[in-house]
């Protein structure tokens, strides 16, 4: 690792808090940049911060100017900051990337073109697109936004006899996706760190649990059939080295009732279903991300018993409380200074 070695942070939420308590361990010190960075959550424990919009061009050459390398805290940071990078930082997701992770069209053509699995899907542009895929599926499917979805946002189930006319004016877009709904029995994550060198490490994979598109509860590692085990490691390894990820990546797949792997999407950073691995991995997944980009060797991910996290939601964060009076939870607040309904506040981690 490089003396003084100082990491810049695209993004002030929960992800940029644990990673900056994970560089605080190594003795690296962050400087968070984000429109909204003031009592933000990462924020509120950084010790250097940029308060200005993420296309402010002088305010991210001042920010490029003071840091080492620099990490993208969610997939919708606009490619222009990380664009913005000289040669010689290093950029974690890094371009391709991260421009992949932004659209969902995008994301399955690429896992097509890597032979990873896919359910149906069509490119939406307008009501007649919507229409003629309907009547092509004959079947439930999702209707959701190319870009800018997460944890449920941006995305309707629709079923045989609906009004095209209706969903894409709900939907609300210039383009869209229209999926086949997938007959899974689980929902699974993987997760792998790359390096500057390509060298790569997976986490053991997690199950996890969803309610109207938010993940409520994870439990790891998954107890999956080895081939099915195999087959995910190797399409997330497969794309992060077709995408030259640094860093980290997330890979999320439907395991189907044949026990069979279909892709769902990917997250090239830090991801709430391996929280657990703060506790439960000799090195966790935020530690991972740091080694990835400081030039230190990747950490053990040996995992002792079987772990559980759960996201405590802005309904339910009276759940925090409770976790604090139960030996042998762990509590994490996010610091998040406004409640709201299903916002995560924060998440609970126990061993079985």
């Amino acid at each position: 690792m490089m003396k003084n070695f100082k990491l810049g942070i695209l993004g002030s939420g929960q992800l940029g808090r644990m990673t900056v308590q994970a560089a605080a361990n190594y003795g690296i010190s962050c400087h968070v940049f984000a429109p909204d960075v003031k009592d933000s959550p990462a924020g509120q424990i950084c010790n250097t911060l940029s308060n200005a919009d993420y296309t402010d061009k002088i305010a991210l050459k001042k920010f490029y100017s003071m840091v080492d390398a620099v990490t993208c805290e969610f997939e919708n940071v606009p490619s222009i900051a990380l664009e913005m990078a000289p040669k010689e930082c290093i950029k974690s997701p890094g371009i391709t990337a991260l421009k992949t992770a932004q659209n969902r069209l995008c994301e399955k053509d690429t896992a097509k073109f890597l032979g990873i699995p896919t359910a149906p899907y069509w490119k939406i542009e307008s009501i007649d697109d919507l229409a003629n895929a309907m009547r092509f599926l004959d079947s439930n499917a999702i209707l959701k936004t190319a870009k800018f979805g997460y944890d449920g946002k941006g995305q309707i189930r629709t079923k045989t006899g609906d009004d095209p006319e209706i969903l894409w004016k709900e939907i609300n877009t210039d383009i869209a996706i229209l999926e086949y709904l997938v007959d899974f029995k689980s929902e699974i994550s993987f997760l792998l760190a790359r390096n500057i060198d390509g060298e790569t490490i997976i986490f053991p994979p997690t199950i996890n649990y969803h309610d109207r598109g938010i993940l409520v509860h994870s439990t790891a590692p998954a107890i999956l059939p080895s081939n099915v085990i195999e087959a995910g490691n190797d399409y997330i390894k497969t794309m992060a080295d077709h995408l030259e990820v640094v860093g980290l990546l997330a890979m999320e797949l439907f395991l189907t009732q044949e026990n069979t792997l279909i892709f769902n999407e990917i997250a090239p950073r830090p991801h709430n279903s391996f929280h657990w691995t703060i506790e439960g991995c000799k090195t966790s997944q935020f530690q991972q991300l740091i080694r990835s980009l400081s030039g230190l060797p990747f950490g053990d991910i040996s995992v002792i018993g079987r772990w559980h996290m759960r996201n405590i939601l802005g309904h339910s964060k009276e759940e925090l409380k409770r976790g604090y009076k139960s030996a042998g939870k762990y509590v994490h607040e996010y610091g998040k200074q406004k409640t709201k309904e299903n916002r995560k506040m924060g998440h609970i981690t126990w061993n079985e």
